[in-house]
């Protein structure tokens, strides 16, 4: 029999969590055929993928490629680690719904959040909606590389109905709860996956107001999942403030579980002792037992900011905002070999201290993959002070070393990374929270997937290969209701990874100018992965994109 494509003599990890098994796999327009032993079968294009594994295509539950995909739909990072499928959409910032009058303050609250420039997103998208579904059409017609599942937010939502009272603690009117009811069905019923809100008091808008939906009472919430079941049951999606109002943020959590039937929320294992651990271990298996199913998205490795000589300097003074003034990485790493700019730099880093507390900063080194410090790291303080030097000193001197393209990894989250092993052995945590798309120029966590992989598979044994893949594809597919996807199975779509586990790797996070009107972000690229398909069509060969764009944006999801 001829087949469109044929993976031969892979090692089939399908998703399930069944034994990975030597297997052929082939492939007729957007669809898995067979899987088996294909001797005698022939194929327009074969994949030797001998020594290599066969797997689903990876799902990224965390992402704001919401506007990136308007002049990026090759998706990057994304593509190049795997991915097949992206959420967008989370943490309540979405761009629509929207009245044309309301687009600036949507762009600006995007920038002011997920640091995506303002007018990168008012000058890259076409604007052409005003409904959510009709945003999803527009993205259809960008014609995307991965596959796209998106959720309306509850910040353009909130705003879109209450105007500048959103931004208070003012409850919404009766009217105005049946107007996002009725929003929150037309978005579902018209392709959303769900809604997604946030209510972290880091999230605000550039007046530093808190963004709409921070502060919104329960029976909104509730007004949501009613609008939401009329339209067939949708996922909800929370970044919660449990620093300040944990027990009521619990409470919504599984009240959303109890209404909506299907949860997303972001955790971690914080900072310092197991106490939280414990507490999300407990949370996740009682509510799953007793109220409905809820997911956990954590990241898979202490994580912040990146600083350096890329965006976000090691020291926050006019000195250092001079240097970066200079247009290119190369001339900034010439005025540091400036013996009187570098005095400069120097005393003004020894006068205001480090932008962060050097204890918690990291060095991602020159290797061929960033050091993530994980096991035995050394931070810029405990470095500095076996050299004998100020940790200003030490960063500057590892920055004309990398002729200024090291980066330091700043710790905001996830320190406790013995508590991280054990949240992420945990039966209902998504290894991921990637962010993929936001923070642009600060944080470069796009490659969780393969992170997770490398070092909780392959380095630390935490996960068997079968499972770590199963987390990676069927369990997210799950979460969202994804049909005929995240497993590999005749007759299921074809996003298939075909990767070398003792190649893969994640590279250096690098920085580009690459977004409208020349505005910077952090891509990282990776190794090992031989291809990537997407729908049947090979999106990226050796870790490089082939142009090609067969993505769709999924609009019919299985509810439970």
């Amino acid at each position: 029999m001829a087949h469109d494509l044929i993976i031969r003599n892979g090692t089939v990890v399908d998703g399930t969590g069944a034994p990975a098994r030597s297997a052929d796999v082939a492939i007729d327009g957007d669809r898995i055929t067979a899987i088996g032993e294909l001797a005698d079968a022939t194929a327009a294009r074969e994949i030797d993928a001998t020594g290599q594994v066969v797997s689903p295509g990876f799902i990224d539950l965390h992402t704001h490629l919401d506007a990136q995909v308007g002049w990026d739909p090759l998706l990057t990072s994304s593509s190049w680690h795997g991915v097949t499928t992206v959420l967008m959409g989370n943490c309540g910032v979405t761009f629509a719904p929207v009245k044309a009058d309301d687009r600036v303050f949507l762009a600006e609250m995007m920038e002011s959040v997920e640091d995506v420039p303002r007018d990168a997103i008012l000058g890259g998208l076409g604007w052409d909606w005003n409904t959510y579904p009709e945003y999803l059409d527009a993205v259809q017609r960008m014609q995307p590389a991965l596959n796209v599942v998106g959720m309306v937010g509850h910040c353009a939502l909130r705003y879109h109905v209450m105007g500048e009272r959103s931004l208070t603690d003012e409850p919404p009117t009766p009217e105005e709860l049946n107007r996002m009811r009725d929003i929150a069905a037309e978005s579902v019923a018209g392709g959303a996956v769900g809604f997604s809100t946030s209510r972290i008091l880091l999230h605000t808008i550039p007046d530093g107001r808190y963004v709409p939906g921070t502060l919104a009472p329960l029976d909104e919430y509730l007004a949501v999942a009613d609008g939401m079941n009329a339209a067939g049951g949708g996922l909800f999606q929370a970044v919660n403030d449990f620093a300040t109002k944990p027990q009521f943020e619990i409470e919504l959590l599984r009240e959303m579980a109890r209404s909506c039937g299907d949860v997303l929320f972001s955790g971690g294992a914080g900072n310092g002792g197991n106490a939280g651990v414990e507490m999300f271990g407990a949370f996740l298996a009682d509510t799953n037992a007793n109220v409905g199913r809820i997911t956990m998205a954590s990241q898979t490795r202490p994580s912040g900011t990146l600083c350096g000589l890329a965006q976000v300097t090691p020291v926050k003074g006019k000195q250092w905002k001079a240097l970066m003034q200079l247009p290119t990485i190369a001339e900034r790493v010439a005025a540091l070999n400036d013996p009187a700019v570098r005095a400069g730099l120097e005393a003004e880093g020894m006068e205001k201290g480090m932008w962060y507390d050097p204890n918690h900063i990291y060095p991602l080194g020159t290797g061929q993959s960033p050091d993530y410090s994980e096991t035995n790291g050394r931070s810029i303080a405990q470095l500095a002070e076996e050299a004998g030097v100020h940790p200003v000193t030490l960063v500057i001197d590892r920055l004309i070393a990398s002729d200024g393209l090291e980066l330091f990894n700043t710790w905001f989250f996830n320190r406790n990374v013995d508590g991280l092993a054990q949240v992420l052995a945990m039966e209902h945590v998504y290894p991921g929270l990637a962010d993929t798309g936001a923070h642009a120029g600060q944080i470069c966590d796009a490659d969780m997937s393969t992170h997770y992989l490398t070092y909780w598979h392959r380095t630390r044994g935490l996960a068997t290969l079968e499972d770590a893949i199963r987390r990676l594809t069927a369990m997210p597919a799950g979460v969202l209701g994804l049909k005929e996807r995240g497993t590999l199975a005749a007759g299921n779509f074809a996003d298939i990874n075909v990767f070398s586990l003792d190649r893969l790797a994640s590279a250096h996070p690098e920085y580009a100018n690459d977004f409208p009107n020349g505005a910077g972000r952090l891509k990282i690229r990776s190794h090992g992965y031989a291809a990537t398909l997407v729908n049947g069509v090979v999106v990226t060969e050796d870790c490089v994109n082939t142009g090609a764009r067969p993505g769709t944006v999924i609009r019919e999801f299985a509810r439970g």
